[in-house]
């Protein structure tokens, strides 16, 4: 089962080192990662693996939510298939 994490915010150290642990973590596996910087703002896009998670998609879900607050970025975990729905053309 594949999910898509966006994180997004103003720029800072250690977005990707916190973010990445987590998963690692909680065996989540990161399949393809991009991100960027645009005038001081963070934004990352992740297709990671939550086949084999320690935790429930709804856990993840709520655990990097925390993570997100800690680091002051929005952190999103949507299942594949709900993401691709949402952002069809």
């Amino acid at each position: 089962m594949k999910g898509i994490i966006t994180v997004l915010g103003k720029d800072r150290v250690g977005i990707i080192a916190k973010v990445c642990t987590y998963l690692a973590e909680q065996q989540v596996n990161i399949l393809d990662i991009s991100q960027t910087i645009i005038q001081g703002y963070f934004n990352m896009m992740m297709i990671v693996d939550i086949s084999n998670a320690a935790k429930s998609l709804e856990s993840l879900v709520e655990d990097l939510q925390q993570v997100g607050q800690e680091l002051g970025v929005e952190i999103k975990l949507q299942h594949e298939d709900i993401f691709n729905i949402m952002h069809r053309i």
